[in-house]
Order: C-alpha cells, then sequence, then structure tokens
C-alpha cells in the first residue's frame, strides 16, 4: 500500500526578501551614510532572497527583486544626499 501523501505546505516568504524590502524602505528615510549602507545590505539580501525563491517552497522572487531595485535607487539618493550636504 502507498503511504499518503504529505500535507501540503503553503510557501512562504523567505525571511532575506523581507529583511530587503525593510532594509530598501528604512534607506530613503535616513541620512546619507546609514542610507547607502541600508541600500547596500537590501540589494545584499535581495539577492539571496532571489537565489533562495528557486526553492518551491519559498516566495519572494518578486519581492527581492524589487527590493534589489529599490537598493540601486537608494544608493542613487544616498549620492544626492551626501552632495547637496557638502554643498
Amino acid at each position: 500500500m502507498d503511504a499518503p501523501a504529505p500535507a501540503p505546505r503553503a510557501a512562504k516568504f523567505s525571511i532575506p526578501s523581507i529583511i530587503a524590502l525593510v532594509c530598501a524602505i528604512l534607506s530613503f528615510t535616513t541620512g546619507a551614510i546609514l542610507g547607502l549602507i541600508l541600500a547596500c545590505v537590501a540589494i545584499f539580501f535581495g539577492l539571496l532572497g532571489v537565489v533562495l525563491s528557486f526553492s518551491s517552497r519559498t516566495r519572494g522572487g518578486i519581492v527581492s527583486t524589487f527590493s534589489m531595485l529599490a537598493g540601486i535607487i537608494g544608493i542613487i539618493a544616498a549620492v544626492i544626499k551626501a552632495v547637496r550636504w557638502l554643498v
């Protein structure tokens, strides 16, 4: 006899994708230096979230991609904030 199939588990968002999203949002609300650091963290965790989203049990690929794009925009915003602060 065949064993009963295990109940399907709902796919969950990966923790790196959530961290990336939070860091990307916070990078816009802080100063130049902390914004730059948070944007870099968002890009790193976004990349990690994209890699983890290839698993069928994990979601968050789109969130991670959005976070990486927001991180890149956050770096640009941090550079603009730094230039405005210097001038």
